[in-house]
């Protein structure tokens, strides 16, 4: 391949890497060309690659220029080294145009700010340039290599990479997740492409262009009469230098770690914030500030005059930081944080060296908190060095922090995060308080819309409102998919150990099982759910599923593959990882259960996700979001987003972002989830959609029993349940009797307050219910015979008569479409005609569930074989489990919840074959 003889002209740890890249990619570097030291501190290009044992030149010149001539004795150092291309990672001296001009190809700049944006002063500074990034509010961050000439960053581009401007992203941010590790490779791309004679060079565009200078302590002041979202851009642009300040109770005092605030105001003390038109509020989670136009923005650390950098939430109180005595391991590790200070301080560390005072500076941050990473395996953020500046307060947090768990552990990934605010919707139920969350659930914070938009849950059993719930929009979809694919990718959740991960999934079903009887109440009065019914299925199987999922957490492997061709020293072996960011849409019918039933093997499988519940039944959702957040899940993992189907449901089955999409609901929906998830990024979906479940019910059937299942097949839950039955094929014989004995049965029925412990049956879920008296309409005038109910019940609420059709022949409309209500149709089938019913069940779009009541074990085992269903119950019905898969066939979906076959689901199998 083409390789040339490169000279690199800069500094620090960008300019070392650069060095690595090169080197690697077969390049031969003639010359490193760095600062001299400073107070005997090495640069830490020089001290990162150790050129000078690699064989490479190194030369420390102070400056290129004297008066603005070149020195010639530097160009001729320079000149000697015989370079073809000069390379400039972070170059902050002036170098001559003789030097720029002197290789046959040239130079090469590494510019952090997408060009023609953002050229003027210290353009090499990546704090600066995305600095005015941040602070301009610019959509798209990034960095340009061009072509150096003899303009302010007019040269012409060679390539140009970009990323997304998060919407708390600080300077570190962007440069940590984009600006550094792309920019590396992307320099070693650039060289590759100059030496193959590829490299294009496009002319600059002056439309567009914009020239910044460096900001000062002086400019950095914050002017409080505008927007909020201006504020927060100057605040998070000018993170850690110079620092955005401002004076807070006649106190000088700068701001740090800015966050737009969508959650409730939150209760605190006020502060006087010189230039702002009302106090500030100082609250357990940081400083609440207001724009002029009335939205909030949230600060977390505060910086006072002396240098002392303390939270937010501790501004105005004493220094109330603990003194911890180190044991002996404690002792062992503090000798290494010594010398990774030692090493970049380039002195003798006591417990009152000053970091920042020693010499350090901001990329001295980025380097210590990455040999702290290594040294004693914990991972901390910037703001822990800025806020503990001496050696004994830096070593006394690492210790604090790990002895209270505040910290990613290499090797469990885990982080407590800070406390939770809610703005709980109370209402009073049966005499007990219930506190619902009915805000978006985004990165573990629960958040208004984007747009502030709300609509209102409404209690079915008097069709009262319960509260106003926050609306999504598509932009919160696209928020909280950034939040989830970050907790995959980067996030504490991407490295966690899979039985950590199961002990986080154990302890979330013991806070769901602690909350159960709040849980069935909400269930109760946003869906219609009999309060019974909800303990002791709603919540009750959702606990046992995460409970069953999360055993299965480390059990989650590949296998080893003898294969034909395998050499001695051949190996093929497979590995089944998670798919990524998972889109969950659930119905309205189990709205906690359905949860569980697909997020739990979700989680299993490492993924993360989005969830959007129904429209109509968001609270319990919502309030199992705030037991994520207690049982430890890291930002991210989860998000809940209440809202319209057509609207956020659409967005995501649309999201490039989105690898897997689990549904449940109406068979017209699922079908355009299809073509939705193909046209955007094929991606995986599973299926679990509408049915029409035939239950055939011969005469040598336990009569009692028949009776007894077939009122629960239909009439569970209201008749709201998937896999009811939606056609009763009762043989001639016993067909009179059957419909008899229901009847008798449906009058014994309590219809009435979901509440209470003696009702049977309770409201309709929502409006639905005008639909299923249209239903029994169409089929009495199809010619059906409605011998029970028909019509809704005359009292408050949504309540509707449980109804049975009889006389109903194969080509009416009750036959083939279900009613997803208490609708029971009934058939007629000939005596002994046991391949004619089954032809007749089999004659449906739908394969959902199905069912059999015979005492003959040989007909039993005949027609559940001959039964085109997912799921066949022979003298029983509704008994799923969480062991055993549930999934349908034909119209009713593709894909499996529950049992070992859902984990599949949300697994990708990759293939590994290697010789050694």
């Amino acid at each position: 391949a083409n390789k040339m003889k490169i000279a690199i002209i800069g500094q620090s740890m960008f300019g070392a890497d650069t060095y690595n890249i090169l080197r690697k990619n077969g390049h031969k570097v003639v010359g490193v060309f760095t600062i001299p030291d400073v107070g005997g501190k090495q640069d830490p290009f020089r001290y990162s690659v150790s050129a000078s044992q690699d064989g490479v030149p190194v030369f420390k010149f102070k400056r290129w220029r004297l008066k603005g001539n070149p020195i010639p004795e530097v160009v001729e150092q320079y000149a000697a080294c015989g370079a073809e291309l000069n390379v400039m990672p972070f170059c902050s001296q002036f170098i001559p145009m003789d030097v720029i001009n002197h290789p046959k190809n040239g130079s090469i700049i590494y510019h952090p700010s997408l060009l023609p944006r953002h050229r003027g002063a210290s353009a090499i500074n990546w704090q600066v340039k995305n600095k005015w990034t941040l602070m301009s509010g610019d959509k798209k961050a990034g960095f340009t290599i061009f072509w150096a000439d003899d303009g302010l960053d007019t040269g012409p581009i060679l390539l140009q990479r970009d990323c997304d401007v998060k919407a708390n992203d600080t300077v570190d941010d962007i440069y940590n997740r984009f600006l550094y590790p792309e920019g590396i490779k992307a320099m070693g791309e650039a060289v590759q492409l100059i030496a193959d004679g590829k490299a294009p060079s496009i002319i600059q565009p002056e439309e567009g262009a914009t020239y910044e200078g460096i900001m000062k302590h002086s400019t950095a002041q914050i002017k409080w009469d505008q927007p909020a979202i201006n504020l927060h851009n100057f605040i998070r642009g000018n993170d850690k230098v110079p620092g955005a300040w401002t004076v807070i109770n006649d106190e000088k005092v700068q701001l740090y770690g800015s966050s737009m605030h969508r959650s409730k105001l939150p209760t605190g003390e006020h502060v006087q914030v010189k230039g702002m038109s009302q106090p500030g509020i100082v609250h357990k989670n940081g400083l609440l500030l207001y724009g002029n136009d009335g939205k909030k923005i949230n600060v977390k650390n505060i910086q006072y005059s002396d240098g002392k950098m303390v939270p937010a939430s501790k501004f105005g109180q004493a220094d109330a930081s603990e003194s911890l005595e180190l044991n002996a391991d404690e002792l062992i590790m503090k000798e290494k944080i010594s010398s990774a200070w030692g090493g970049i301080l380039n002195k003798a560390i006591e417990d009152e060296t000053d970091f920042f005072k020693s010499g350090a500076g901001s990329m001295d941050v980025v380097r210590l908190v990455e040999e702290i990473k290594q040294a004693v395996e914990v991972v901390l953020k910037s703001e822990d060095v800025y806020m503990n500046t001496t050696f004994g307060a830096f070593v006394q947090k690492v210790w604090l922090l790990i002895r209270l768990k505040f910290v990613v552990r290499v090797s469990r990934g885990l982080e407590v995060e800070e406390e939770l605010d809610v703005d709980y919707a109370e209402k009073t139920v049966n005499g007990k308080l219930l506190k619902m969350p009915h805000q978006l659930f985004i990165n573990n914070e629960f958040v208004d819309s984007s747009n502030n938009d709300e609509y209102n849950t409404i209690n079915p059993a008097d069709e009262s409102v319960i509260c106003k719930v926050s609306k999504a929009t598509v932009e919160d979809v696209d928020e909280a998919v950034e939040a989830a694919k970050e907790a995959f990718e980067v996030g504490p959740w991407s490295t966690i150990n899979p039985r950590d991960r199961g002990q986080l999934m154990f302890k979330l079903a013991d806070l769901m099982e602690e909350h159960q009887e709040e849980l069935a109440t909400i269930e109760s009065i946003d869906s219609g759910a009999v309060y019974t019914l909800a303990l002791k299925t709603h919540v009750g199987m959702s606990i046992q599923t995460f409970r069953y999922y999360a055993g299965w957490c480390d059990k989650i492997h590949g296998k080893t593959i003898p294969i034909n061709q395998a050499s001695p020293n051949q190996l093929t072996y497979t590995k089944r990882e998670p798919i990524g960011v998972c889109a969950i849409v659930i119905p309205w019918n189990y709205p906690l259960m359905m949860l569980a039933w697909k997020m739990a093997s979700c989680l299993a499988a490492g993924n993360t996700m989005v969830l959007k519940p129904a429209q109509v039944t968001p609270l319990t959702a919502l309030k199992f979001a705030e037991l994520v957040v207690k049982a430890g899940f890291p930002k991210g993992v989860i998000n809940i987003l209440p809202g319209a189907g057509s609207n956020i449901g659409q967005r995501l089955a649309d999201h490039p972002d989105i690898r897997k999409l689990g549904f449940t609901g109406s068979t017209p929906i699922g079908k355009q989830i299809m073509k939705s998830a193909a046209v955007s990024n094929l991606k995986k979906v599973s299926l679990e959609l509408g049915g029409k479940s035939p239950l055939i019910i011969f005469s040598d059937c336990d009569m009692d029993k028949a009776v007894r299942f077939g009122m629960s097949s239909v009439f569970f839950n209201k008749g709201e349940n998937c896999i009811a039955a939606g056609r009763l094929f009762v043989e001639e014989s016993i067909h009179d009797e059957y419909v008899a004995r229901i009847i008798e049965e449906i009058k014994k029925m309590k219809i009435g307050d979901p509440l209470s412990a003696s009702t049977d049956h309770g409201p309709q879920n929502h409006k639905h219910l005008d639909k299923l008296v249209e239903y029994c309409d169409v089929a009495v005038k199809e010619g059906a015979t409605l011998v029970y109910g028909g019509k809704q019940c005359d009292m408050p609420g949504l309540f509707m008569m449980p109804s049975v059709v009889t006389d109903v022949q194969d080509h009416m409309y009750v036959a083939k479409e279900e009613s997803f209500g208490p609708v029971m149709v009934i058939s007629k089938f000939t005596d002994g005609d046991v391949d004619g019913v089954l032809k007749r069940a089999n004659n449906t779009e739908y394969g959902l569930a199905s069912g059999v009541f015979t005492k003959d074990i040989s007909k039993a085992l005949y027609v559940s074989e001959k039964l085109d269903a997912g799921t066949v119950f022979v003298n029983t019905y509704n008994k799923t489990d969480v062991a055993a898969p549930f999934g349908g066939f034909k119209q009713s979906g593709f894909g499996k919840d529950l049992g070992e076959d859902a984990l599949n689901e949300y697994l990708k199998t990759k293939t590994v074959t290697l010789e050694y």
